[in-house]
């Protein structure tokens, strides 16, 4: 018969100040905290949090979204400063951010990083005459 493992519980680390992603689309909002290095800590989304639908892309969806992702982080990994880095169009943009003053997460900076085109898409074909 084998031995039983004595394992000891993880220890989770403490991360004092990181980095909140927050990608708004007009169909979904995802919300995730990060470590100053950019590895994910915890995520959460619209549709995560039971939204359906066209009720995925409010402003509300992304701020309870935000909500439940602030939680995990604060609680497990101790969270106190972010630096924001938004991406996108949708309406929780600026709804994920307000949702962390309840939580006493100090936001440092802002940062817009939506993706610009550089040339855009490949034009159609010319028509025959």
């Amino acid at each position: 018969m084998a031995e039983a493992k004595s394992s000891k519980k993880k220890q989770r680390r403490s991360v004092p100040n990181g980095q909140l992603h927050v990608q708004a689309t007009f169909n979904n909002t995802i919300v995730t905290f990060a470590d100053s290095k950019g590895n994910a800590l915890t995520a959460s989304s619209a549709g995560a949090c039971g939204f359906r639908g066209s009720k995925k892309g409010t402003a509300y969806a992304a701020q309870i979204a935000a909500e439940k992702a602030a939680e995990a982080a604060k609680s497990g990994y101790g969270l106190r400063t972010v630096d924001v880095f938004v991406k996108g169009v949708g309406l929780g943009r600026d709804a994920a951010i307000r949702a962390l003053s309840t939580f006493d997460i100090t936001v440092n900076s802002i940062k817009d990083v939506t993706g610009v085109p550089h040339g855009g898409v490949r034009p159609r074909k010319a028509r025959r005459a």
